[in-house]
């Protein structure tokens, strides 16, 4: 059935950790305040015991900071095309899955533009990364197909996609030229890449992604720097005889990873930690992983790990554990960082080339490598992208905003620059 898309569509940026929604105006992107006079909000919502409705952004993050008695859930779009999905649960009294969830935080993001702009939107121009779970066909189609349920649910009759990395070069402002441009454009849950060059438009030669965002990079260094003081590694002496065994990786595999973190406050899960903790053979840091579970601090953990990263990209600095224990805190240089995150930076350099390689060209043919999202711009990856293309300008002038414009702008012909999703 034909739409008439023309002023009625919305470009929605729905990442990991940060969402935003913009249109064109006079062929310029305008990003709409939909948050506090803010163009983008975090993409989280808590679930207040006893509340009518839930809280979504900042005013979630301020909930669980605040230590206001509920569920607090972030990452959710790394929940896209996974069992967890159609899962029901209890929230605000009622059943509830990740397509309720998500579908409700997308019908506000609509809710708010509409209330901004004094328009209706009854379509999506939404961004997508190249693959949701890297080489996974099955899922990747999965987890289109699960984005599209959501935005029905969230009100929109029709939506168009236009892949992150070609919405980032559409508000790029690359100069026309024969030069080659590359945007690594690194979210919360993937990294795209995107080879082109602009002549009377945009000429994509090669696009490509991996499953590696800045979330992976949090818990790494969670991993490697927090979680030793909260007892990973530490020996559990058998219930048994003699002995002892470490303590199960899982645990803080778990406690890592932003969206497996409400599940630990289970009842299950403290009574075994607890047992640990009577069994360990230096019990402290079981203590402080058993306050973490029992007044459900996980998520300020991973917020101060986020932090810790941020500024630790500037100079030496520690990811303050203050919240857990007074004084406690874990150490992190910009050589731990730079050594935590070998693996993870050393992926997407890889993924980069590889997408080269797509295209058909080297690395001295890129003139321009353009860098969009937060996690983009850690000294790891910039030193690697500048070694993977020596003769590259480096440009990171809208790292935190480029996606969004280009949806922004491509929403004014979706028909043009977006595409269906797949059958």
């Amino acid at each position: 059935m034909a739409h008439d898309w023309a002023g009625k569509t919305l470009g929605i940026d729905f990442g990991t950790s940060n969402s935003a929604a913009g249109v064109a105006v006079a062929g310029k992107p305008y990003l709409i305040p939909i948050e506090q006079g803010a163009p983008t909000l975090p993409t989280s919502v808590f679930f207040g015991v006893g509340a009518s409705q839930m809280s979504m952004g900042s005013a979630a993050n301020r909930a669980l900071i605040a230590g206001e008695e509920g569920r607090y859930m972030r990452a959710l779009k790394s929940v896209l095309g996974t069992s967890l999905m159609g899962e029901m649960r209890m929230f605000l009294g009622e059943k509830m899955n990740f397509y309720d969830i998500i579908g409700a935080f997308l019908s506000q993001v609509k809710s708010r533009a509409e209330a901004q702009c004094h328009q209706t939107f009854d379509y999506a121009l939404s961004g997508r990364p190249v693959r949701f779970h890297s080489a996974d066909a099955d899922r990747n189609a999965r987890a289109e197909a699960d984005l599209v349920e959501c935005y029905m649910r969230a009100g929109f009759k029709d939506l168009r996609f236009l892949v992150e990395p070609e919405a980032a070069a559409l508000a790029s402002g690359v100069p026309r030229g024969p030069g080659l441009s590359l945007i690594v454009d690194i979210g919360g849950g993937t990294s795209d890449f995107c080879v082109f060059r602009m002549s009377d438009g945009i000429e994509v030669l090669a696009n490509s992604g991996i499953r590696m965002g800045g979330t992976n990079f949090d818990k790494r260094l969670s991993l490697d720097h927090v979680m030793p003081l909260l007892g990973k590694g530490a020996l559990i002496r058998n219930e048994m005889g003699k002995g002892a065994m470490a303590t199960p990786n899982s645990l803080f595999q778990k406690l890592a990873t932003w969206e497996q973190i409400p599940f630990l406050y289970a009842g299950d899960v403290k009574r075994d930690v607890a047992k640990m903790m009577r069994l360990a053979v230096e019990p402290k840091p079981m203590e402080r992983l058993f306050e973490v579970l029992d007044m459900e601090l996980g998520h300020e953990v991973a917020f101060a790990v986020e932090a810790g990263k941020i500024r630790s990209n500037e100079e030496d600095a520690q990811i303050n554990l203050s919240i857990v224990e007074k004084g406690l805190g874990a150490p992190l240089t910009q050589t731990g960082m730079q050594t935590s995150l070998a693996k993870e930076v050393a992926d997407i350099k890889q993924g980069a080339l590889d997408t080269l390689t797509m295209a058909g060209c080297m690395p001295e043919d890129i003139v321009r490598v353009v860098f969009v999202g937060g996690s983009s711009l850690l000294r790891p990856v910039q030193n690697a992208l500048a070694e993977a293309c020596p003769k590259a300008e480096l440009d990171y002038r809208d790292a935190f905003t480029a996606v969004v414009d280009g949806l922004a702008l491509g929403s004014a012909d979706p028909m043009r620059f977006g595409r269906q999703p797949a059958a």
